[in-house]
């Protein structure tokens, strides 16, 4: 079943990507990536995403502009944010601008495997 899921993982820290598509792959996502905001509302434009885990801090598009960009375009995709500098003022933002859900890095996996599941099966709820 989760094979049919495609994830976009959005960061501009390549280790932590390959590390996140290495470990979703392993659980059997179909995983496509971004290293910036722009990029990954450009490829959500282009084709249906699942679900996207997002990081906050990038250089060119936030993640936070991202979000309400692909929120305007596309509501009905979740959206989990991650980040490494986690504030109440920038998890309250997120989740106004759409956000499924805001999990802080590093990041803990059974803490992400569950968001990734409820986000899922909340989009699967919707749709029916």
């Amino acid at each position: 079943m989760k094979a049919t899921h495609s994830v976009l993982i959005v960061d501009d820290d390549h280790p932590h990507r390959t590390m996140l598509r290495t470990l979703l792959t392993g659980w059997g996502y179909r995983v496509s990536d971004a290293d910036d905001g722009a990029t990954a509302i450009e490829m959500v434009h282009e084709r249906a995403f699942d679900l996207i885990l997002m990081d906050i801090r990038m250089i060119k598009v936030s993640g936070i502009e991202a979000l309400a960009e692909i929120k305007t375009y596309n509501p009905a995709i979740p959206v989990i944010i991650m980040t490494a500098y986690s504030s109440v003022e920038t998890a309250v933002d997120a989740l106004k601008k759409g956000a499924y859900d805001y999990l802080t890095k590093p990041l803990d996996f059974d803490e992400l495997r569950l968001a990734m599941e409820r986000a899922m099966e909340h989009s699967r709820l919707k749709e029916e």
